[in-house]
C-alpha cells in the first residue's frame, strides 16, 4: 500500500510507520491522521506483526503537531466532527509500540508519542505541548496521558506554559527512557523491537494491558487482573514452549497461540 503522508515497511516481525511530511515537519493533517488510521488497522489483523515503531522523517522533528490549515480557531472554518486524532489509533494497537523520536515532538506531535508505549529520544529533540500558545487545549490525550507519565505537578507546568524542555529533562522526568546519537536512534530502536519480537507475544500483550488496564484500577482489582492475565497464559501453546525452550536449553519458538 502506498501512502501520501507516511511511509510503512515490514522488517522480520517489526513494522515502522514513518510520518512523511518533512516539508510541514510531518505536522499532522487530515490524510496523515486517516493514513495513520488506515495503517493501524492493517497492523492489528496482522499476525507477522509483533512491534511498532513510529517515527519521522528527517531530523528536524518527529511530528511538529498539528498543520494550522485544518485547526478552526487559526482558520475560521466551521468544525465538522472532531479534530483528527493520531493517538487514538496508535493506542488501540495491543502490541508494544515505540515511539522512536528523531527531533522535535510539540503539540499534537508529543500527543502521538504519549499514545506510544516507550519512548527514546535524539540527544536534539525537544518536547513541548503548545496548545495553550494558540489559546487552545490539548484534544488528543495529553491532559490524560501526560499525567500519568510524569506526574501531575509537571504536567500541569508543561501544559499550561506550553514550555519547551529539552531531551536531557524529558529523561529526567521520566518522558522518555532513553537518549540516543541521532545517526544511532532507529538501529537501535530496531534492536529492542527485534529483542521484544522475539518474546512470547501473547505474554508482550497481556503484559502491556496489565499495565495500561491496571493504572486505572485500584492496587487491589490490579493485582486481580494481572493474576488472571498469568493464568490464561497457561493454556496457551508458547507457555509450553517457553517451559521447554528453558529446560533444553535452547531457544524457543513462539507462535503467538
Amino acid at each position: 500500500m502506498v501512502y501520501k503522508s507516511l511511509v510503512f515497511q515490514k522488517t522480520d516481525a517489526v513494522g515502522i510507520i514513518t510520518l512523511n511530511r518533512p516539508d510541514a515537519h510531518n505536522a499532522v493533517d487530515v490524510t496523515l491522521a486517516d493514513e495513520l488510521a488506515e495503517v493501524c488497522d492493517a497492523i492489528a489483523i496482522d499476525d507477522d506483526i509483533k512491534v511498532v515503531i513510529v517515527t519521522g522523517s528527517g531530523q528536524q522533528a518527529f511530528c511538529a503537531g498539528t498543520d494550522p490549515a485544518i485547526v478552526p480557531e487559526i482558520t475560521g472554518r466551521k468544525l465538522e466532527g472532531r479534530l483528527p486524532s493520531v493517538a487514538t489509533p496508535v493506542a488501540a494497537l495491543h502490541i508494544p509500540v515505540i515511539a522512536t523520536i528523531n527531533g522535535d515532538a510539540l503539540g499534537q506531535g508529543l500527543e502521538l508519542a504519549l499514545a506510544c508505549d516507550i519512548r527514546i529520544a535524539a540527544e536534539t529533540a525537544r518536547f513541548a505541548i503548545t496548545h495553550i500558545d494558540a489559546g487552545l487545549v490539548p484534544w488528543d490525550g495529553a491532559t490524560q496521558r501526560l499525567p500519568r507519565i510524569i506526574g501531575r505537578a509537571r504536567a500541569m507546568e508543561m501544559i499550561i506554559t506550553g514550555k519547551y524542555i529539552t531531551a536531557g529533562e524529558a529523561f529526567q522526568i521520566g518522558l522518555v527512557s532513553r537518549i540516543v546519537p541521532t545517526p544511532e536512534l532507529l538501529p537501535s530502536a530496531l534492536h529492542m523491537a527485534r529483542e521484544m519480537a522475539a518474546k512470547a507475544p501473547t505474554a508482550l500483550e497481556y503484559a502491556k494491558e496489565a499495565i495500561l488496564t491496571g493504572s486505572d484500577l485500584t492496587l487491589e482489582q490490579g493485582l486481580r487482573l494481572e493474576s488472571d492475565l498469568y493464568f490464561l497464559l497457561q493454556t496457551t501453546e508458547d507457555r509450553t514452549e517457553g517451559i521447554t525452550a528453558f529446560l533444553k536449553k535452547k531457544p524457543p519458538k513462539f507462535k503467538g497461540k
